[in-house]
């Protein structure tokens, strides 16, 4: 049991941070031989992560990383929008001072490299949310950012210019800090559309959406068509 779940936060790790890119097959032989585990503890690993939509398994063919695809892109910055301003007038009251003002000062000096740079954006984020007070938030948006990462990370290593969100992360601790609350909810929902525009620009340029209508409303229709009209209209 230890070694799956060993093997399965290293793995979870290296995928989320694209050390295997998206789109790319993972050869199981070739993790036994980094990981330093057995077969077992690596497939059982897998079997959970492909439980959460990280990879897929094709028997006699191998593992597979999922894709991202535009729409990927959209929902992820679209539930971002929706829930992170108001998880931060949650989180408002809860914020120590001094973590707050230790970030600011993270922002207004210059980042050593872009992915630390990330980090520190992901950390800062993380940060606010876990003191929302609310524990369903808070595992949700753990999902959302997991993702959200590999959506980063592989627009950057495709050398792409995201934008730089420094100043806009600092501008909302300093109303975090002066206690204006709503305009840093605004201000991190102004963030959050520059981030959308930013990687939606890269995917749109590079990918296309791969998620179609299931067409499960047309059962539905189906089902009223066979109604007697009379049953309807009474």
């Amino acid at each position: 049991m230890i070694y799956k779940q060993q093997a399965y936060v290293e793995l979870k790790r290296r995928l989320i941070n694209c050390e295997y890119p998206p789109g790319s097959c993972i050869n199981e032989a070739v993790l036994v031989e980094e990981l330093g585990f057995s077969r077992t503890p690596i497939r059982e690993a897998l079997a959970l992560i492909e439980q959460e939509g990280f990879v897929r398994i094709m028997p006699k063919k191998g593992v597979f990383v999922t894709g991202i695809s535009l729409n990927d892109v959209k929902q992820i910055f679209q539930t971002r929008k929706e829930i992170e301003p108001i998880t931060l007038r949650l989180a408002a009251p809860n914020l120590p001072s001094k973590e707050l003002a230790e970030f600011h000062g993270r922002f207004i000096e210059k980042t050593p490299d872009i992915r630390s740079g990330l980090h520190l954006d992901m950390a800062m984020h993380l940060f606010i949310i876990e003191h929302c007070g609310n524990r369903h938030i808070i595992e949700m948006m753990h999902r959302v950012f997991e993702e959200n990462t590999r959506i980063i990370i592989s627009s950057k290593q495709n050398e792409v210019e995201i934008h730089d969100a420094r100043a806009e992360h600092a501008e909302i601790l300093q109303l975090l800090l002066a206690g204006k609350t709503e305009n840093a909810a605004a201000s991190m929902l102004e963030h959050l559309r520059h981030c959308e525009r930013a990687a939606l620009e890269f995917f749109y340029n590079n990918m296309s959406s791969n998620i179609k209508p299931d067409f499960s409303y047309k059962a539905s229709l189906d089902l009223i068509r066979k109604i007697p009209k009379k049953i309807l209209t009474d």
